[in-house]
């Protein structure tokens, strides 16, 4: 009877110590094995892991992207110094899970330092740009958002955090409500004068294409005028060659022809006319010749 209590001790405490060093690995997360608060070991893989039953704990971390974002809008000064206040979140990661454990020990202790850093690069960097420029200029808030990135991720590398910043993103602009219809007003203002030299430049321009248009009209036709002039003259003197080529054949035809039209200029409607009884036109009229 007593073996068998013995034994049943001797399976129990086994079984303890088996499930005591037992632990499993899930996707997406680092197991650190800490001995006596030291990490040892970590585990990347998922699976099955053994570790020293009583000696050895261990402690999980996330392996994917954390978005931290304390929605705590804060105060800070453009460059133009208005009051502006900013939210943004920012996206990272723990690449060593070792180092963070002996640097930031905890997931808030890394978002607190992180806040920090990312807090003094939107100050410093929002300090060197007007207000206008923030919120109007989709480029220049995507440059924004890529040189505090870049800044910030260079600081959590250079403290050895065992962290990476992927991302840093400035989610909202504004004003404090004291200060919003004055610079509403100024935008406003800043918008119509820019709008107002786009006008100027437009009619100035129309100005230039219209001149360069009347010049050209004036150019095309005086150009005409003066083929037309010189068509006609050429077409007068080929018929007064033709004329006198077709009237030198029949001088006397000639003769007759130029008295006939002479008439048709001369009686029209109810002329009167008054000639010596004795001269050659009078003597033609009455066909005494």
């Amino acid at each position: 009877m007593v073996k068998r209590i013995a034994a049943l001790v001797v399976a129990v405490v086994a079984l303890i110590l088996l499930f005591s060093s037992l632990f499993v690995v899930k996707e997406g997360e680092y197991k650190v094995v800490l001995r006596f608060s030291e990490a040892v070991r970590i585990h990347t893989e998922p699976g099955m892991k053994f570790k020293v039953p009583f000696i050895e704990s261990v402690t999980s971390l996330p392996k994917y992207q954390i978005i931290y974002d304390d929605n705590k809008p804060t105060e800070i000064l453009t460059k133009d110094k208005k009051p502006i206040k900013v939210d943004n979140y920012t996206v990272w990661r723990i690449t060593q899970p070792q180092q963070f454990l002996r640097t930031l020990k905890t997931i808030s202790s890394a978002e607190a330092r992180i806040g920090d850093n990312v807090y003094s690069a939107v100050r410093r960097k929002l300090s060197e740009i007007e207000y206008g420029n923030i919120i109007s200029e989709n480029t220049a808030r995507g440059d924004l958002n890529d040189e505090i990135t870049r800044e910030v991720a260079e600081t959590a590398e250079r403290q050895n955090y065992g962290i990476q910043i992927v991302d840093v993103r400035i989610k909202r602009t504004d004003l404090p409500e004291e200060n919003k219809d004055s610079v509403y007003e100024r935008m406003i203002s800043d918008r119509q004068s820019i709008a107002a030299g786009y006008l100027s430049e437009g009619d100035e321009e129309s100005r230039k294409i219209t001149a360069s248009a009347d010049r050209q009209a004036r150019e095309l036709m005086a150009k005409a005028e003066s083929e037309a002039k010189k068509i006609v003259a050429e077409g007068e003197q080929e018929a007064a060659r033709i004329y006198n080529e077709a009237y030198g054949k029949d001088t006397n035809f000639y003769q007759l022809y130029r008295t006939l039209e002479s008439y048709v200029t001369t009686i029209q409607d109810e002329t009167v006319i008054m000639l010596p009884i004795d001269s050659p036109y009078t003597r033609m009229l009455l066909g005494r010749e």
